[in-house]
């Protein structure tokens, strides 16, 4: 059976309760219901999602045909089991691509598990948590392929960098040219960036701080 209509069946079995604890039970169900559809389908049209429940626990005339409600949760489910297995191979390929990168001469793991080769030291003074950073940068995806890069020195504030620049910055020098191997939970994660960066995606950065203030 098809993993919504199990949690359905589960979540709506007859309980001995008072009024009060009815109507909580009933908005334990709505909230977990709608964290986990919020996940799965993200544009899930909640008004029609309403009105099939409805119809359904009312045991009302349905407004779609039984056969044409399992060709789409089929559809459904053909299509999460692609996405799943897509994530671990995009997880796998991650996992291999920082190992090799680890193993690269030169190659320090900082504390937040970024990696970091030291291309040129810096003698200056270190950004904090809340500073703004005067940077260079050529951002590449894992097989080497160009996705971004700074038209000259750029200045950011630093808790609107991504999550790998946020933690490692403050440990970097003024002066200093830093490659960077960000993994993508420090970057975009399992949404990634549009079509331009996939999930699971790490990022390398060829990185020189220039200038630091608050």
């Amino acid at each position: 059976m098809h993993r919504l209509c199990l949690l359905l069946l589960c979540l709506l079995l007859p309980q001995a309760y008072g009024q009060d604890d009815e109507h909580d039970l009933a908005y334990s169900v709505g909230v977990e219901l709608g964290e986990r559809l919020r996940d799965e389908l993200p544009s899930l049209q909640l008004q029609a999602l309403v009105e099939g429940l409805q119809q359904a626990y009312a045991n009302k005339p349905l407004a779609i045909e039984r056969t044409r409600m399992q060709q789409l949760l089929d559809q459904h489910a053909e299509q999460l089991l692609a996405n799943t297995d897509q994530q671990r191979s995009a997880k796998l390929a991650e996992g291999r691509f920082l190992a090799s990168e680890k193993a690269k001469a030169g190659v320090q793991v900082l504390a937040n598990g970024v990696l970091m080769q030291q291309l040129r030291a810096g003698n200056g003074a270190k950004p904090t948590a809340h500073s703004q950073v005067l940077v260079t940068y050529k951002g590449y995806l894992a097989d080497g392929s160009l996705f971004d890069q700074s038209s000259g020195a750029q200045w950011f504030k630093l808790d609107s960098v991504i999550s790998g620049w946020q933690s490692t910055l403050p440990q970097m020098p003024v002066g200093a040219h830093w490659r960077l191997v960000i993994p993508s939970a420090q970057a975009y994660g399992a949404q990634g960036a549009g079509d331009l960066i996939a999930p699971f995606s790490p990022l390398v950065f060829e990185l020189q701080l220039l200038d630091t203030q608050q």
